[in-house]
């Protein structure tokens, strides 16, 4: 380790284009068909070398500080013990967590935190981890984590975990709506094995959403967005169909829950449409977000 320095890695938030789900398996996972993209709302993270061990937060003033775990049980906690068992390391150093991705919000924020910091401690720790061992060390973290290694559009299989890109050709305005009260990703699940009993047990390839990535066509990729959570946190938060109304009313494409939600996601046919789309929008939100992608996935911005 180099004493004396800090870096600072910055990880995307995602969202699924598409998220097919299947019946649960045997050991309890959902085998999914996504497509992710990572869009421009970020999570910072700042690693500084020392002898303990320290995770620290901060957040958007909209967030609520307190639902982001410090106990010990942050995902980026089990990161870096996962990355340091890996090397026989011993884990070290502070961190501290500037985030901007909402929480629990269906858009992957604790992934990115931990991707990130698998990037940091690997660097500050010069352990000289393989692409390949990262990705594997991702995968037993969370099923979105590798994807947050990688970036940009990718296709997910299994529980989502094995990604490979995807040919993307297009910029993708979008506007995100995020919510104050999170949604319950084991709940959602759980809500869609009962609206779906006769799920398939492996969800089908979306064609024609990858025919419209590869053109670059926004009214195609619009008609393509799909989501199989989508009915059962509509269920469970019918303000959520509202919103996706009143996007699409104000000019949006196409609006869709992502991931688990609570976000809505609208994706715009240009960056005047998404900034129209939002002004509306943000007479009736306390929050809207103007973004693009796909962007990088996590990587270094400060080295010092």
């Amino acid at each position: 380790m180099t004493l004396g320095k800090t870096l600072t890695v910055r990880a995307p938030a995602k969202i699924n284009l598409h998220l097919g789900v299947g019946a649960p398996r045997e050991d309890g996972f959902h085998p999914l068909t996504s497509v992710y993209q990572a869009v421009g709302v970020y999570d910072d993270l700042t690693v500084e070398d020392g002898d303990s061990w320290s995770v620290d937060v901060t957040v958007s003033d909209w967030m609520d500080r307190s639902h982001v775990p410090l106990d010990g049980d942050n995902i980026v906690d089990r990161a870096a013990a996962l990355l340091a068992g890996h090397h026989g390391l011993a884990v070290s150093g502070s961190v501290h967590i500037d985030k901007a991705i909402p929480v629990a919000g269906g858009m992957a924020g604790g992934s990115a935190d931990a991707a990130a910091a698998l990037v940091a401690l690997d660097r500050l720790w010069e352990a000289n981890t393989s692409d390949d061992d990262l990705l594997a060390l991702a995968a037993q973290l969370g099923s979105d984590v590798p994807f947050a290694l990688v970036g940009g559009t990718a296709l997910g299989t299994g529980r989502g975990e094995v990604v490979e890109p995807v040919t993307d050709t297009g910029t993708w305005w979008w506007v995100l709506v995020p919510s104050p009260i999170g949604l319950s990703t084991p709940e959602i699940y759980r809500h869609f094995d009962r609206l779906f009993p006769d799920a398939p047990a492996v969800p089908p390839m979306p064609e024609p959403l990858l025919a419209a990535l590869e053109a670059g066509d926004p009214h195609a990729l619009a008609a393509a967005l799909h989501n199989d959570l989508q009915p059962a946190a509509l269920d469970l938060r019918p303000d959520l169909a509202k919103l996706i109304a009143a996007g699409e009313s104000a000019g949006a494409l196409r609006g869709v829950v992502t991931g688990s939600g609570p976000t809505c996601v609208f994706l715009c046919e240009s960056a005047d449409q998404a900034r129209e789309t939002a002004a509306e929008l943000r007479a009736a939100h306390d929050v809207v977000l103007v973004t693009t992608g796909a962007v990088a996935g996590a990587h270094p911005v400060s080295y010092v």
